[in-house]
């Protein structure tokens, strides 16, 4: 019986430390609901769990962006450079077209949710 649960002590302790780096690996997805998409604009709600974030490939076309609820968000280019945004509740901001890929990943402790209005076509 003693063999029994040594070996069992020895697996949890050689599987534990597995299970927590599998945990602490992943990122969480951020969740983005589309509100509007038409030829013109997209319109988006875009929640960014704690630690949470995403991979934005293309970089995105001109947009605004309100955030309902604030929090600090770190952005990452493809070069290294990073780059913080500090969103407070309510506050509205004009965003030019990203120039290049970059992560985006919420820094904070609670969420984050914006809601972004991008343009599709040129500006005038």
């Amino acid at each position: 019986m003693n063999l029994l649960a040594s070996a069992v002590c020895v697996s949890l302790l050689v599987a534990g430390p597995a299970i927590a780096q599998d945990k602490k690996g992943k990122i969480p997805e951020r969740t983005q609901k589309v509100l509007i998409d038409n030829a013109n604009v997209r319109a988006t709600e875009t929640v960014y769990p704690p630690g949470g974030g995403t991979n934005v490939a293309n970089a995105p076309p001109y947009r605004i962006t309100r955030a309902i609820k604030g929090g600090t968000l770190e952005r990452v280019f493809t070069d290294g450079k990073k780059e913080m945004t500090t969103w407070k509740d309510g506050e509205v901001k004009e965003q030019p077209a990203a120039k290049v890929a970059y992560t985006l990943r919420n820094t904070g402790k609670s969420e984050v949710i914006l809601y972004t209005v991008a343009l599709k076509t040129a500006r005038k």
